[in-house]
């Protein structure tokens, strides 16, 4: 129902009862049924959509409807598009656009709908983010400038874990411009739309992906072994 608001083919196309049957296989809230259903709804098992694009994306949006019990509005308004930009080899990779409301989806959530947007990248053969070093520290430098000019970030993550988590992830967090204020430096970058300061990218790189990547890799774990 929450997805039908943005994609009502989707309501009465059978999802609701293929979850229940994948649920039974791996249980309720777990990741692997979320990981699931998510790429058959990008397959289009269910419904049509117009473009690959537009499966995808709401491929990640039920996935996260699914871990959010669908009572938070964060896979509308928190996760607000999937973009496919380019490497510098000319290979396309996911950029994924985040807002303020992700953060009522929760940290550990927030951080997973990351890992189910990888999940369905790597099914669906795309390359991953090759992050430049003015790119990496143009994050290092918004998430010091949100967390002393906006707003204080749960957790604020070091310069060396801000490099390690842009160089390592396999997509580009990303958002739309929220605040008035432009970041301080690393200005003008061709592959980041704006120069003002994204708090979808900040909460999801800081209070998501770095505050709980411990939880994140247990899960992980759990269903890799």
């Amino acid at each position: 129902g929450l997805i039908g608001a943005l994609m009502p083919q989707i309501i009465g196309s059978g999802l609701s009862k293929r979850i229940q049957e994948i649920e039974k296989k791996y249980g309720k809230s777990d990741l692997r049924t979320a990981l699931t259903i998510s790429l058959e709804v990008v397959q289009e098992k269910f419904c049509k959509f117009d473009d690959k694009i537009k499966a995808m994306e709401a491929g990640i949006r039920v996935g996260l409807a699914y871990l959010t019990m669908g009572v938070v509005s964060s896979p509308l308004e928190g996760f607000v598009e999937l973009k496919l930009k380019k490497r510098k080899d000319g290979k396309e990779y996911f950029c994924l656009m985040y807002s303020g409301p992700i953060r009522s989806a929760g940290g550990t959530v927030g951080a997973l709908s990351v890992v189910l947007a990888d999940h369905i990248r790597k099914e669906m053969g795309y390359y991953v983010y090759d992050a430049t070093e003015e790119e990496t520290r143009r994050m290092v430098t918004e998430l010091y400038d949100y967390h002393e000019r906006i707003t204080n970030l749960q957790y604020l993550p070091s310069e060396k874990e801000i490099f390690f988590l842009v160089k390592s992830l396999p997509v580009q967090i990303s958002g739309d411009p929220s605040e008035k204020i432009e970041v301080s430096n690393y200005k003008d970058l061709e592959r980041i739309e704006t120069n003002r300061i994204r708090s979808g990218a900040c909460l999801v790189l800081g209070e998501c992906v770095a505050q709980k990547a411990s939880k994140v890799w247990n899960q992980i774990s759990k269903i890799s072994e």
